[in-house]
């Protein structure tokens, strides 16, 4: 049998209790347990997890759970180097990367940058995953001590708006506003058909499901979800442009509900089926999901009173496939998406 791991050998320090303060408060368990121990590594933290060792206010929970002010976790004995840096580790961001995600900015003050996801990059890393935004954030420091912070997701082929917190504070309010529903949502896309429907909304529950490794969302169970949309023009039927507008924030919630609709989003062929990637093909536009994070607009999280307000430009395979199809902003497009972006808000 081969011995234990050396790390197992050293002295334990015994249980003890954390009192989560206000600028730790909107962060999830397990960052917050990496950040604090980085010696223990993700297998590890699962477990202590799963088996019920670390524990928020005496209760179970995952590591995606969100950390609130006053709220105690228990901390399992941990090595006595478990709260030490990993000498091996750098998250030290090239040049190249660097200067790539300085390119993606859109908006940039003291606590809050927010950036023009490209599609195709992942913002956390997975299985295989060797290259995502959030193992380059250290070339966003700008001055700064130390990098930004994630404060919510876009899936990998999605593009558009990402907001990244500069400080524990902005990143902790930037998450309590997505969580309590505080931030305003706009998405553009193109689905295959049109919908039977020229505004509408779609609702329904919905839950992840591993199948053969892969994550996707099913419709009819877990938790629920609401999206508004408006058809701003539809071409010969094949083809139709959607803005859509969440007020939940599922993973992959639009893609499920275009569906559900009908009319997957063009490109799409994990929900969509071969279909989708292949009318692109016949209309001689790019491949790729054409789904983009246009808008958004929430609180700001230092400056009371204040709203962020950022827009992103549409990624290249889009803008190709607007300028091939004659799509146009503006006149009773631009008034179509004011009355979806306001309906039901304040504006």
């Amino acid at each position: 049998m081969s011995p234990e791991p050396e790390a197992k050998k050293l002295p334990l320090r015994p249980a003890e209790g954390h009192i989560v303060t206000a600028g730790e408060a909107g962060a999830r368990l397990d960052r917050w347990f990496r950040r604090r121990f980085p010696r223990v590594g993700y297998g590890r933290l699962a477990r202590l997890l799963r088996t019920g060792q670390i524990r928020l206010d005496g209760k179970r929970v995952g590591g995606n759970a969100r950390l609130e002010a006053g709220q105690k976790i228990r901390i399992p004995p941990m090595p006595e180097e478990a709260d030490k840096p990993r000498r091996a580790v750098s998250r030290e961001a090239s040049p190249e990367d660097a200067a790539f995600l300085r390119d993606l900015l859109l908006y940039r003050d003291d606590f809050v940058l927010a950036l023009n996801k490209p599609a195709g990059l992942a913002v956390q890393g997975g299985s295989g995953l060797r290259r995502h935004l959030d193992g380059m954030l250290d070339g966003l420091r700008l001055g700064y001590g130390e990098p930004p912070r994630l404060t919510h997701r876009l899936d990998k082929d999605v593009s558009g708006v990402l907001l990244l917190g500069r400080t524990p504070a902005a990143t902790a309010g930037l998450c309590a506003a997505f969580r309590q529903r505080q931030a305003r949502k706009l998405y553009w896309a193109l689905v295959c058909g049109a919908p039977a429907q020229a505004q509408g909304e779609v609702e329904s529950a919905m839950e992840k499901q591993e199948r053969g490794g892969r994550e996707k969302v099913a419709s009819g169970r877990g938790k629920h979800a609401r999206t508004r949309y408006v058809v701003l023009e539809s071409l010969s039927s094949r083809v139709s442009w959607v803005a859509f507008a969440p007020e939940s924030g599922r993973t992959h919630q639009l893609r499920v509900h275009a569906c559900a609709m009908g009319t997957p989003i063009l490109g799409d062929g994990k929900y969509g089926g071969a279909a989708a990637r292949r009318l692109a093909s016949e209309m001689g536009l790019a491949d790729g999901l054409h789904l983009h994070a246009r808008r958004l607009r929430l609180p700001h999280p230092a400056a009371k009173g204040k709203w962020l307000d950022v827009s992103a430009p549409l990624p290249p395979h889009m803008a190709r496939a607007w300028e091939d199809l004659g799509l146009e902003e503006g006149g009773e497009n631009e008034a179509a998406v004011g009355r979806l972006w306001n309906q039901g808000r304040d504006a």
